[in-house]
């Protein structure tokens, strides 16, 4: 049985294919991948000799062919149909596509941004996925561990399926963000939002409602690369305090805090320098019960911590975070504590 490797990211790769190989697959590739095997002493078949066709319009046509895509849909009930053709199986597809967002995102021509559109690799990655019963579709190089691991094993059909769903996942971001290039407007007719999830979250707006935070392909903002470095999670409403308290921190060149509970400011303090904002003793202290956010623009050191750890609080600064001046206590284990980056203010991180 064969396997068919075309990746345009090639982490990963020559150990996946090595570990094909012991277990028996004969390997088939394009281009890039080809070469890639070639280099590290693989037994390899190029697609050209596999299809008898060459590859023509400078590479545009190389994979498009009964003997691929008639591999890649064969049920399993449909084996001895294909062996009258004179044709053989593929069991796993390995493929990624070109790297279009990216060479849009560094200012790509247009012409040039075109050619990434990938034809081929989409083809394949939804005609294995729609037959994953029989072919397994890998698209991330995370999952090439893994996949080895099932073969080993005998992949299960609910491993298949969750191959196949990312497959269509992978190639409808790619289509989505192909649209959104093409549309050149700001309010597309056709609003196609793609999003990755980046974490489940404690609970939702209640405790009995579930949530989860998702982000939007592409795009960096201060609260998706936050880091918690101490106490519980973020939970729904942490995040929903943590954007408004950020949003109007930010309004602010010197240094300020801002205090905020259920979205509604409490508080906002200035001063000259990053210790002043909130060094007195002067700001309305949270009960032990309450919950509020502390975002400053100014980096918290424990001493300035620990005034607050007896309340269940959130707080972020831009890094770098200044580090601890000897041992401090790291609060009630219903505190939290974490660090935002800088980042440019804008749409991309509402």
């Amino acid at each position: 049985m064969w396997a068919l490797l075309s990746v345009a990211d090639k982490r990963g790769i020559v150990d996946f294919a090595r570990g094909l190989a012991e277990l028996g697959f004969r390997l088939l590739a394009t281009g890039g991948t080809y070469r890639a095997l070639r280099e590290a002493g693989l037994p390899v078949t190029y697609i050209s000799d596999f299809t008898g066709f060459p590859e023509i319009l400078e590479g545009r046509v190389k994979t498009l062919h009964p003997k691929v895509h008639a591999a890649l849909l064969a049920r399993p009930d449909q084996e001895e149909e294909l062996k009258a053709l004179g044709l053989e199986s593929i069991g796993v597809l390995a493929v990624n596509l070109y790297p279009f967002r990216e060479t849009v995102a560094r200012g790509a021509s247009f012409a040039e941004a075109l050619e990434q559109i990938d034809i081929g690799g989409p083809a394949m990655l939804r005609a294995a996925a729609k037959n994953h019963q029989a072919v397994l579709p890998v698209c991330d190089p995370e999952d090439y561990p893994r996949v080895l691991e099932a073969l080993k094993a005998g992949p299960s059909p609910d491993f298949r399926q969750k191959l196949a769903r990312k497959a269509f996942a992978h190639t409808a971001l790619y289509d989505a963000a192909i649209a959104e290039w093409l549309s050149g407007e700001k309010f597309p007719e056709e609003k196609l939002l793609a999003l990755r999830r980046e974490a489940s979250l404690r609970y939702g707006e209640n405790p009995h409602q579930e949530a989860a935070l998702y982000r939007v392909v592409g795009e960096r903002g201060p609260l998706l690369e936050a880091q918690v470095l101490q106490g519980k999670a973020m939970s729904f409403n942490n995040y929903l305090d943590a954007e408004a308290a950020w949003n109007l921190v930010s309004e602010f060149a010197e240094p300020a805090c801002v205090a905020v509970k259920h979205q509604n400011p409490c508080g906002v303090a200035l001063g000259e320098t990053p210790w002043r904002p909130t060094g007195r003793p002067t700001r309305p202290t949270p009960s032990p019960s309450s919950a509020a956010s502390w975002p400053s623009t100014a980096p918290w050191t424990a001493p300035r911590r620990r005034p607050w750890r007896r309340s269940s609080w959130r707080w972020s600064s831009p890094p770098p975070l200044a580090p601890r001046p000897g041992r401090s206590s790291p609060g009630r284990r219903t505190s939290a504590s974490s660090r935002c980056p800088s980042l440019p203010k804008g749409p991309t991180w509402t």
